[in-house]
């Protein structure tokens, strides 16, 4: 059992009016009270210090003794009432201190799951804002003949226009009835202008096609495709795996990369550039995606060890000449019968 000590009362409680006397009454009625609270006496401590609140409130504070509630504290809160001079309990709980011992904070489920936890019939499925996501490429439209690109996609058409804007023949007469030059009697800026015009569709179109060749190569007219953030992960997750650079397997290696060996199948795209897949089907990452520094024992350039002398396996030797007599024992298969007609010829005497 605590023993009562004699407290001194803070001096935010001399400030609401409360005097020596009514503070420890106040602070014997909230022993009471978080004793009432705990299941056992010896889990509520010594008294540690009271702070006053609002008017004629008061909240007491008492060192927590429970068992995996370390640094905790008992709070009672108390009202004074001036005019009757007497103490009623508002409330009285467990509060947490910065020296509690605390839970560790709370991780949502599809943060805190990882890739291990999961077996190859569980599916959760990828958020539409997934950062490692993004948009696939469409195909491009190469500009059509007689248009010319002007950025973004935009083309515009190659039509003769006359100062009013409005659309002119190749070649013959005007609205005014003047003749319009032909073709050939263009003036030589215009002739320029036209064959750059031709020149940049032509390039647009080329370019247009390029892209479209990489697109397809690399399969990325897929509706979603790896983000730069999802590629760098990827990366990094894969160069530090154990089949990276560090495993154990590539010190047995003795310098033998993957980068190397003939079973090394090389990745496309950014990824290539580091990684590839293993094809040996004698080698433990068969199958596994593995890094141009990663190596194995089962290196497509390491020699086979030779044969070792240590151990000569002989034919096996039969000795058909001499013949071992071996004397069988007589099995006895009436001992049960005449134990049968030994008891009857007992029991008949």
């Amino acid at each position: 059992m605590v023993q009562e000590t004699q407290e001194s009362m803070p001096d935010n409680a001399c400030k609401d009016g409360l005097d020596q006397e009514a503070f420890d009454e106040g602070r014997r009625l909230a022993r009471t009270v978080a004793l009432n609270c705990a299941d056992e006496a010896d889990q509520v401590g010594d008294f540690v210090q009271a702070n006053g609140l609002l008017d004629g409130v008061t909240d007491f504070r008492f060192a927590c003794r429970i068992r995996g509630y370390e640094g905790w504290q008992w709070a009672v809160t108390l009202y004074r009432d001036r005019e009757l001079e007497k103490w009623t309990v508002n409330d009285s709980v467990l509060v947490a201190t910065g020296k509690s011992l605390l839970a560790p904070k709370w991780v949502p489920w599809k943060d805190r799951i990882t890739a291990d936890d999961l077996s190859v019939t569980d599916s959760i499925g990828t958020d539409s804002d997934d950062p490692r996501m993004e948009e696939g490429y469409s195909q491009r439209t190469p500009p059509e003949e007689g248009s010319a690109s002007i950025g973004n996609g935009i083309t515009i058409d190659q039509k003769p226009i006359d100062a009013e804007g409005g659309d002119l023949p190749a070649g013959g007469d005007t609205a005014d009835g003047d003749v319009r030059p032909s073709d050939k009697e263009q003036a030589p800026t215009q002739s320029a202008g036209s064959a750059q015009q031709v020149s940049d569709s032509a390039d647009a179109k080329e370019n247009c096609e390029d892209v479209d060749e990489v697109v397809e190569e690399l399969l990325l007219s897929r509706r979603h495709v790896m983000s730069p953030l999802g590629r760098s992960e990827t990366s990094k997750r894969w160069y530090q795996g154990q089949h990276g650079p560090k495993s154990l397997s590539t010190k047995t290696a003795d310098g033998n990369v993957c980068s190397a060996c003939g079973f090394y199948v090389p990745l496309t795209g950014e990824l290539g550039d580091m990684f590839g897949v293993c094809a040996n089907k004698w080698s433990p990452d068969d199958g596994r995606v593995v890094s141009m520094d990663h190596g194995c024992g089962e290196h497509s350039e390491i020699e086979q060890p030779e044969p070792s002398h240590l151990w000569i396996q002989t034919e096996p030797a039969y000795d058909d000449v001499h013949i071992d007599v071996v004397e069988k024992n007589r099995r006895n298969h009436h001992a049960q019968v005449e134990l049968l007609e030994r008891i009857a010829e007992e029991a008949s005497q």
